[in-house]
């Protein structure tokens, strides 16, 4: 049997320890977050859902690294369920107490900082394994499979979402993860593929309507980052086209254009009536409430379009995951 830690008891933590105390023979799964509060409210409906006393709760912030150290001495995996940017130095974490260590990553820059951390995890003899998301995560597993079985794949066009089943208005979109989270797959550039070549592609652009069954019908899509990890850097020379969009209800993609290019990503703090503020903090304060209600159910849309050739014929093939 194993013993698993899980950092951060939100949607993407208490699905995972779920799923560990489910189908992973886990002896304990220790699941930390700042909140006490909602560690054990997320720890008491596990262990009443798999009927055991396996999940225990545990107060801890994220920041102090003494503390998640004591406590992980003993641990067989950690899970990250916190923002992008704690990943890294949880990985080293996890290398130190030699742990096994997974995260849900988003944020290619800091997957390429654990990768440099390689030779490392050889040495405790353990797997380190960012990015196991949806998108990024599912989507590249897909993609893999489909190089892997086609003689030459020229084109593949990727898509994800998590949605509200039943949108309401004016947001139609609820999170299902940290707003840092959304924020940083909204900003900056995204790694695709053109013409064979690894490219910087900016975030919230290339607009697309795609067509899904009902009752979703027309969804829109634009370029976001994150979504393919470090792939474009295995593929590159290998594919000639490879992009990875995010689908929303009909009107998201227009309001966070406009937020964007109002500066509320922006990072930089700014003077305001003789006060320095961080647009970005104001408008993750103003925004989560907002979409943040906790009663709606989700859904998870992955889309793949791909072609190529195989037996010397031109093939298509879609991949479209609705659950």
């Amino acid at each position: 049997m194993f013993k698993y830690a899980i950092i951060g008891s939100g949607k993407q933590g208490t699905a995972s320890a779920y799923d560990l105390i489910k189908f992973g023979n886990a002896e304990k799964v220790l699941l930390i977050d700042n909140d006490l509060k909602a560690a054990e409210k997320s720890a008491k409906k596990l262990n009443k859902l798999t009927n055991s006393k396996v999940c225990v709760p545990l107060k801890i912030n994220v920041k102090n690294k003494e503390e998640i150290l004591q406590n992980l001495t003993d641990i067989d995996s950690i899970i990250s369920g916190v923002p992008y940017y704690f990943n890294l130095e949880l990985t080293k974490i996890a290398i130190q107490v030699g742990a096994n260590f997974f995260d849900f990553g988003g944020n290619t820059d800091v997957v390429k900082s654990q990768l440099s951390l390689n030779n490392l995890a050889k040495e405790k003899n353990i797997s380190v394994v960012p990015d196991c998301g949806m998108d990024p995560g599912m989507n590249i597993s897909f993609i893999q499979y489909l190089f892997d079985e086609y003689d030459e794949l020229k084109t593949v066009k990727s898509y994800g979402a998590g949605l509200m089943q039943f949108p309401k208005a004016p947001w139609n979109y609820e999170l299902s993860f940290h707003i840092n989270g959304l924020t940083n797959e909204y900003y900056g550039d995204a790694l695709f593929i053109r013409k064979g070549k690894v490219v910087e592609v900016p975030t919230l652009t290339d607009y697309e309507i795609l067509e899904f069954p009902k009752p979703l019908g027309k969804l829109e899509a634009v370029v976001t980052s994150g979504g393919l990890s470090t792939l474009p850097y295995e593929l590159e020379g290998k594919v000639e086209t490879l992009e990875n969009k995010t689908l929303r209800y009909l009107g998201h993609w227009g309001k966070f254009k406009a937020f964007k290019e109002l500066g509320l990503f922006e990072e930089t703090s700014i003077n305001v009536n003789g006060k320095d503020v961080v647009p970005r903090e104001v408008y993750h304060h103003l925004l989560t409430p907002k979409i943040t209600s906790g009663d709606n159910r989700d859904l998870g849309i992955i889309k793949i379009l791909a072609n190529g050739i195989k037996d010397g014929k031109e093939v298509k093939t879609t991949i479209e995951l609705i659950d």
